[in-house]
């Protein structure tokens, strides 16, 4: 027969274990300029559904690759389709649970202090306001940001004289960071970055037909078990997720899920 003393002890060990898996977070792997508006949404889905968040930023290039290498993340956010449809590939999420959820506009920035307020998309004028800098913004081959810049100059005929002056960043907070701290003169982000920064203002935007569309394509990984997962998935497409997303400067893209 068992003692009080062990008994209490097996419970105390059940409690223990059923806290660790309660507190167990969610990993959500997001391209970087979710940043600002996910790290104000931790908070929201504890208090609604008790689930914990954890949070992993970087270009989505560098995400997709780390969770074909095995890392455990249990949905993956990116800032395109292509990254997201590189992992559809290789089966490393599920893809009926894809669903493209947001979408962004592709900016010109200077930081606050600058003396420019509007620049026309020109190369003289861009010539003139870059002076001996760079221009910030996401590696063209593979960031996101980058790809949609380089897209966006090229289709705009300025590529051939900005292409040998482009400060090319890991992922785009990176070049948002740069601007900021007005060690470029220009950079090319999108508007949620620019809305989540105040040492940089807005001084063009750049044609929505300039580039491809902005989509921000949400989905399970395929080697996800976290019971969460699904859960913390409908909550950002909730109302909730979704009046932050449109107060942070994105474009809401889905419907909302059943309930």
């Amino acid at each position: 027969m068992m003692t009080r003393r062990a008994i209490m002890a097996g419970l105390g060990l059940s409690f223990t274990a059923s806290m660790v898996r309660a507190e167990s977070a969610v990993t959500l792997f997001a391209a970087a300029s979710l940043k600002t508006a996910l790290d104000a949404l931790v908070a929201p889905l504890r208090a609604e559904h008790g689930i914990a968040l954890r949070c992993v930023y970087a270009s989505s290039s560098a995400l997709a690759r780390q969770i074909d290498q095995g890392a455990p993340a249990d949905l993956f956010w990116s800032a395109d389709r292509e990254w997201m449809d590189w992992c559809v590939t290789r089966n490393l999420v599920q893809k009926d649970t894809l669903v493209d959820l947001l979408g962004n506009t592709l900016v010109l920035i200077a930081p606050t202090q600058t003396r420019i307020d509007q620049l026309p998309l020109t190369r003289e004028a861009i010539t003139h306001a870059r002076g001996t800098g760079r221009i910030a913004t996401g590696e063209t081959r593979s960031v996101p940001a980058g790809k949609y810049a380089k897209q966006a100059l090229e289709r705009l005929g300025l590529w051939s004289d900005v292409a040998s002056h482009l400060a090319e960043t890991d992922n785009v907070r990176a070049a948002l960071l740069l601007t900021a701290r007005s060690e470029t003169p220009l950079g090319i982000v999108y508007a949620s970055d620019a809305m989540a920064e105040p040492r940089v203002k807005i001084v063009a935007t750049f044609p929505a037909s300039s580039h491809q569309p902005i989509i921000y394509p949400l989905a399970l990984t395929r080697d996800t078990r976290h019971p969460a997962s699904l859960t913390t998935l409908r909550f950002m497409q909730s109302a909730t997720a979704r009046a932050l997303f449109a107060t942070q400067g994105f474009a809401i893209l889905s419907s909302m899920p059943p309930a």
